[in-house]
Order: C-alpha cells, then sequence, then structure tokens
C-alpha cells in the first residue's frame, strides 16, 4: 500500500505540473488535481486513474480545438481555459470521495459504479461544451427551445448531444475494461446513459437557476462576476447567486453518480 500511495503521488503530481506548464491548469487548479489525483491514484489504482485520466486529457486536448473561435466566446464563461482550484473540485472531487468509500470492506461495488457515473457525466457535459461550439446552426435553450447565442448557459444542440454521447461513451468503454461489476459491459450502457443524463441536468441548471449577469457596456449576458471581460461590473438577471459553474459541475456530477446507482439496481 505505500508503494502505491508513493506511486500515485508521484503520478498526480507529474500530470499536475505537466498540467500547469501547458496551460491547462492554473497554480490553484494544478494544487487542487494534485490532491485529487493522489486520491484516486494512490487508493483507486489503475482502474480509477483510467477514467480520470481520460477525462483529463480528453478534456484538456478539446479545449485547445478552434481557438479563436472559443476565444470569442470566453465572455460567456465565468472562468478562462485554464481550470483553477473550483473547476477540479467540481469536477473531480466527488471521484476523489467516492474512491475513499470503496475502501471500507462493507461498500461492495457502489462507489465503483457511482463514480462511472460521474465521470462520465462531466465528460460528457465537457466535450458537449467544446465541440457544441462547433454547431452550424445557434444552440437553443433546453427549456423552451428558443435560439440563443452560442456559449449561452443552457443551450443545447444536435452536435453538442453527439459530443456528450461520444465523451460518455469513451468513460463507459474504459470502465468496461476492468471487472469490477458483474456485467462491465452493461456498465458501459449505464455509463453512457448516465452521462447523458448528468450533462442535460447541467444544461437545464443553466437555463433556469444558474445565476446569470448582464455587462451594460457589452449588452451581452454573461457568467462573469464582479466584472466582464470588457472590466465594467456585471450584475445579476436571473439565477440563484450562490449557484455559479462550479456548483452546477458539481451536481452534473453528482447526478450522472445517483444515475449510475439507480440503473444499475435493474440492469447490473
Amino acid at each position: 500500500m505505500l508503494t502505491q500511495i508513493l506511486s500515485g503521488l508521484l503520478l498526480s503530481g507529474a500530470v499536475s505540473v505537466l498540467a500547469w506548464r501547458f496551460r491547462t491548469l492554473s497554480a490553484s487548479g494544478a494544487a487542487a488535481a494534485l490532491l485529487v489525483g493522489w486520491s484516486i491514484f494512490a487508493f483507486g489504482g489503475l482502474p480509477w486513474a483510467s477514467l480520470l485520466l481520460a477525462f483529463f486529457i480528453s478534456s484538456s486536448l478539446l479545449s485547445r480545438l478552434g481557438g479563436q473561435r472559443k476565444a470569442a466566446l470566453n465572455e460567456k464563461f465565468s472562468k478562462g481555459s485554464r481550470r483553477d482550484w473550483g473547476q477540479v473540485l467540481a469536477n473531480g472531487g466527488l471521484g476523489a470521495a467516492l474512491v475513499l468509500l470503496s475502501l471500507s470492506p462493507a461498500a461492495g461495488a457502489w462507489p465503483w459504479v457511482a463514480y462511472a457515473g460521474a465521470m462520465a457525466a462531466v465528460n460528457a457535459d465537457t466535450w458537449a461544451t467544446e465541440l457544441g461550439v462547433f454547431s452550424a446552426a445557434l444552440p437553443r435553450l433546453i427549456t423552451t427551445g428558443r435560439r440563443v447565442e452560442r456559449g449561452a448557459s443552457g443551450g443545447i444542440s444536435p452536435l453538442g448531444y453527439l459530443a456528450a454521447l461520444a465523451g460518455a461513451a469513451l468513460v463507459g468503454a474504459i470502465a468496461a475494461l476492468f471487472p469490477m461489476v458483474p456485467h462491465p459491459w452493461r456498465l458501459a450502457g449505464i455509463a453512457v446513459l448516465s452521462g447523458l443524463a448528468g450533462s442535460s441536468f447541467d444544461s437545464l441548471l443553466g437555463a433556469s437557476v444558474q445565476a446569470i449577469y448582464f455587462c451594460p457596456a457589452c449588452n451581452k449576458e454573461t457568467e462573469r462576476h464582479p466584472r466582464h471581460t470588457c472590466g465594467a461590473p456585471t450584475h445579476q438577471v436571473r439565477g440563484w447567486a450562490w449557484l455559479n459553474n462550479d456548483w452546477v459541475n458539481f451536481l452534473c456530477s453528482l447526478t450522472g453518480a445517483l444515475c449510475a446507482l439507480a440503473l444499475s439496481a435493474w440492469l447490473l
């Protein structure tokens, strides 16, 4: 166990430093990734680490696609492309908690099932965000179907859903390679459904109760507060003030985990 703990620390440290050097994580994000990664690598081993790496590596690569087009949308999002500690914990914090719960002899396989669902959800949501912006048509608000600007919270598109499906399927396929449950390939299907559910719930929150602000200088809605990218102060126009994008991402992860557990009672 000591060897696994030390190797987990070294691996998570190496990944965090590389991510910081390649500007996919901020300094605070690298520190949080070290903690989350060490917990999962050291106490979960290869199966748990594989799902986390699949999410982190794929999302980091996709974030580099279409740099100029995405740069124009930065004013919509609450943070830039470099993930900080809040984003890291929102996407990986639940996974770190689940791997620690799995250490209990009485835990059984449920933490692994929940983890697969959680990682499928955050990967689906990230892929939908990173690739959905390339849709030829403007997205539609998930609650009303109204056309909205690219990058608007709660906007969905067919391309975005296909990307979410692919992102969840990647996590599901990797999870199925490890015989942690009696029917591992059924877990792959569970992960796909859970990933789509989590991603959809993320969009639903973004369209309804996530805190959204308005920049009077740019005449645009944004997630940024207290100041927009132009430097002008923003004021809240809808949603709950406490429900920022980090909380939405965490609830996406939690939804994926709960859906996976519910489906596993029927399919596993």
